[in-house]
C-alpha cells in the first residue's frame, strides 16, 4: 500500500469517484476511505474483491478440514468415492 496514493479522504471520494474507480481498476490496489480522519471504507476493484472472497473461503474450508481431523470426523476414501458414485448415478 503506498500511504499517500491509496488513503483518501471522503471528500475525494465524493468529488472524484470517477476517477478513484478507474485507479482501483487500473492498479488493483484498494484505496482506503477516511472520515474525519479515521479509516471509515475500503474501496476496491471486483476482481481484487472475489479474488479476496474465493480465498477466504478456502480458508474456511481448511479450517474446517482440519477441525474435522482433529476431531476424527473422517470417513475413508473408498467409503467417500462410493457415497459419492451414488448420488451422482443414482439420481
Amino acid at each position: 500500500m503506498l500511504l499517500s496514493e491509496d488513503i483518501k479522504p471522503i471528500s475525494y471520494l465524493k468529488t472524484k469517484t470517477a476517477d478513484v474507480i478507474k485507479t482501483v481498476n487500473d492498479t488493483q490496489r484498494a484505496i482506503v476511505i477516511t472520515h474525519n480522519g479515521e479509516a471509515k471504507a475500503v474501496v476496491q476493484d471486483i476482481k481484487s474483491y472475489e479474488n479476496l472472497h474465493n480465498s477466504l473461503s478456502m480458508l474456511k474450508m481448511i479450517i474446517q478440514s482440519e477441525n474435522d481431523i482433529e476431531t476424527n470426523n473422517t470417513i475413508a476414501q473408498e467409503e467417500m468415492f462410493n457415497n459419492l458414485e451414488k448420488k451422482l448415478f443414482d439420481i
